[in-house]
């Protein structure tokens, strides 16, 4: 016969975890407590007491705070639909080819030719109208160019021929690729593989399915630079890469939506801040 356990709940802001030595498992949601052992025994039908000794379940009780118990509950989920996923091996740097030219007609900015690298300004810069519209030109060209290179994401191809695409499409709109030798960078545009955080420099490495990369596209048109970047997945990827980037993409959401007319850069971080932990991922 199976044996019972009556757990008596209670009401409180905090929340308590039961565990059984018994099996090793939590024994019930963590709203029950109780403050000594409990002994359990099973009747037959015929009401007589089974002739083998009384088990005993020795709970215990621990104060979790809500962020806690949610990182907790996510944790178990996640154990339990966990598949078992074949991992690409660690990247490997492949041939960086020579960088590619840009013709004479294009306005460069200033580093390019100077080899220095600009000054962070020490006074606020707030453009005019005619700013404000040749600055949402230059973002409208670089979204654009960054759906193009995510369409080029697949199996087999290499980061070189997605700097080579990138590349002619910002120079046949008239701008020039801004990573293109700032501070000695080779290459027109950033790819960024699996573990290469950021910055990452195209080369004739093949990407893999399973491979996550993220695309950075910045151009230089009309004296503003568009900067924007997306992380996009190659073939088949496994949940957790998956996890990773959805959790980012609401982080950047979040911070988006906080960036308003006076608002500090602090209040930006302050706002995605937790959002990762939620998901046991750090920042």
């Amino acid at each position: 016969m199976a044996s019972s356990v009556f757990l008596s709940s209670f009401s409180s802001s905090s929340s308590l975890q039961l565990c059984s030595s018994f099996h090793g498992e939590y024994l019930a949601p963590s709203r029950c407590f109780l403050g000594a052992p409990v002994t359990s025994s099973s009747l037959s039908l015929s009401g007589k007491k089974n002739s083998y000794s009384p088990r005993q379940f020795h709970v215990s009780a621990k104060k979790v705070s809500g962020l806690e118990e949610a990182i907790r509950i996510r944790k178990m989920r996640e154990l339990e639909t966990k598949s078992k996923v074949r991992r690409n091996p660690p990247l490997r740097r492949g041939r960086v080819s020579p960088r590619l030219l840009v013709p004479d007609h294009i306005p460069r900015p200033p580093y390019v030719e100077s080899g220095v690298l600009p000054d962070i300004s020490s006074e606020f810069q707030i453009p005019g109208p005619e700013g404000i519209a040749k600055m949402r030109a230059a973002c409208e060209l670089a979204a654009r160019v960054l759906n193009y290179a995510g369409t080029l994401v697949k199996p087999s191809v290499t980061t070189n021929e997605i700097d080579k695409a990138v590349h002619d499409m910002i120079i046949e709109a008239g701008a020039y690729p801004s990573p293109l030798g700032y501070g000695g960078f080779p290459k027109s545009v950033c790819t960024s593989v699996n573990e290469c955080m950021c910055h990452g420099i195209p080369d004739s490495r093949q990407l893999q399915s399973g491979d996550i990369i993220n695309i950075d596209v910045t151009v230089y048109l009309d004296g503003y630079h568009g900067d924007t970047s997306r992380t996009f997945f190659c073939g088949e990827v496994d949940e957790g890469f998956k996890r990773l980037v959805k959790v980012t993409e609401e982080c950047l959401e979040r911070g988006i939506a906080v960036c308003k007319d006076g608002a500090s850069f602090k209040k930006i971080g302050k706002r995605i801040r937790l959002q990762p932990k939620l998901f046991l991922i750090s920042i």
